[in-house]
């Protein structure tokens, strides 16, 4: 089966298949069709939210028509790794901004199945003949691999043996991918190579010199993270061991120190960077808060601490996302106050509003279905304006996105607030510990979260409404009241 996808030119049609590039605003489009034991059963397209946390979003969802047909849409900002899941089957994809992929995803094999808790990975095939494709040539570099390190009867390969085939392998490549230009594959390659080699202990600090101090951070490159968490992964109490002085557990247990665990790092001669320092740190902090020797609420005050000092953005998102994990918003607990930018330029504040009920919605003007709710938040605001007071977040990348929703939107006349300000210590967006651009809370009058996360209002949040403040509809018939 083939899709197709039409560019017009000035003088003449061309016809491309999938996978191919395309120059329209639509960005990633995967078209499917699924073995037919999937009919009927949803199909899930999953992102990661960093590759230090791994933590899922869902992107988009769809139900599998009778003949296996389905259809997904994302917005891909850059080149990364995505899951499609159907229950306990997961295939891993890697996407392109502005691309349409066809893609078959075969029956999982049923000798496999333990329990539906066990996720099944099985891999999807791509429609197309175009060899320079990204997933094309992820799956002939894994078929080259295979061919020298899977061996007949699984006989075992010492480390002179593995050195000899990993040196073989890396010939091959550079003859067969010559002209691949590609970037993000050639950084597979060149890090699926650093961790086989790291795999077998050949030379590790040479290893991290070459591949991680002297490189760039690719923190969206799945290998690169996956190398980099290879290395680092334990650092700090492997380092630790070899000190005198100053525990690791006295800097993170007792003082719950984001500055002295700096000063500990900087002694260690691969964390001179403070790009790389602070990766290694974030990863660290997040196994630590799942070990036994540290405590979770000292890691959470040093990921705070750190999160309000990091000048670094990509660092400043993920120690978020580790936040809102570990914190969870409970419902119950004191809601944080914000401050943001109002339509007016001046900063807005939570506890300018004290015991009134509150109605916090984030939204994007890059993501479609939250603009769309913000037009339901207008029917709310007109039906409830007297109980509820109602704060949009605008999480756009510039405050011109902003602006020009707001004078589009005119009658949007509630208070819609901008999330960034040169004079804003911690966001709103990080005080909420919110993953992608769209959320939702219920703030009640005494000031704790009674709704984390709410419901949309497309979801039915007006129920809740109703609820809190006896609101019953009118009874027209002759006998009721």
């Amino acid at each position: 089966m083939n899709y197709t996808i039409i560019k017009l030119y000035p003088t003449f049609l061309i016809i491309l298949y999938c996978s191919i590039n395309v120059l329209v605003a639509q960005n990633v489009t995967i078209r499917g069709k699924a073995h037919v034991s999937y009919a009927g059963k949803k199909i899930e397209l999953l992102s990661y939210q960093d590759l230090i946390t791994k933590i899922t979003i869902k992107e988009g969802v769809d139900t599998i028509e009778s003949d296996g047909f389905f259809e997904l849409k994302f917005q891909a900002d850059f080149t990364q790794a995505i899951i499609l899941k159907i229950e306990n089957i997961v295939a891993k994809l890697y996407v392109e901004p502005n691309f349409v992929y066809g893609i078959t995803i075969p029956e999982a094999d049923k000798s496999l199945e333990r329990d539906k808790d066990t996720e099944l990975e099985i891999s999807p095939n791509i429609i197309g003949n175009d060899s320079t494709e990204l997933n094309h040539l992820m799956y002939d570099f894994q078929e080259q691999k295979n061919k020298l390190f899977i061996t007949e009867n699984n006989m075992f390969l010492n480390r002179p043996e593995i050195f000899k085939r990993t040196d073989s392998l890396k010939l091959n490549c550079n003859k067969r991918y010559i002209k691949i230009k590609n970037a993000y594959f050639l950084n597979h390659v060149e890090y699926e190579f650093a961790s086989i080699n790291m795999s077998v202990a050949r030379g590790k600090n040479a290893l991290i010199n070459y591949f991680i101090i002297e490189k760039p951070i690719q923190y969206s490159n799945y290998d690169y993270m996956a190398f980099f968490e290879s290395s680092f992964k334990g650092y700090l109490t492997e380092i630790a061991s070899t000190r005198k002085g100053q525990s690791l557990f006295n800097i993170i247990n007792t003082k719950a120190s984001w500055e002295k665990l700096n000063a500990f790092m900087l002694e260690d001669k691969f964390l001179k960077k403070d790009s790389i320092r602070e990766l290694v740190a974030i990863l660290n902090l997040w196994q630590m808060h799942y070990s036994n020797d540290y405590s979770p609420e000292a890691i959470k005050i040093i990921c705070n601490d750190f999160l309000r000092e990091t000048k670094n953005k990509t660092h400043k998102t993920i120690l978020s996302n580790m936040l809102a994990h570990f914190n969870k918003m409970i419902v119950g607990t004191p809601a944080p106050d914000i401050i943001a930018r109002t339509k007016l330029g001046t900063m807005g504040s939570l506890n300018s509003f004290k015991n009134r009920w509150i109605y916090l919605n984030f939204f994007s003007t890059s993501n479609i279905e939250s603009v769309k709710e913000m037009g339901k938040v207008y029917d709310l605001k007109k039906k409830y304006a007297d109980k509820i007071v109602f704060i949009s977040i605008c999480l756009s990348d510039s405050i011109k996105e902003y602006m020009n929703f707001l004078k589009t939107n005119p009658k949007f006349d509630w208070n819609i607030w901008y999330n960034y300000d040169s004079s804003i210590p911690i966001t709103a967006k990080d005080k909420y510990n919110i993953v992608g651009t769209e959320a939702y809370f219920l703030i009640s009058n005494l000031g704790n979260l009674a709704a984390s996360p709410a419901l949309s209002p497309s979801a039915g949040i007006e129920k809740r409404f109703n609820a809190i403040f006896k609101i019953r509809k009118r009874q027209n018939k002759i006998g009721i009241k």
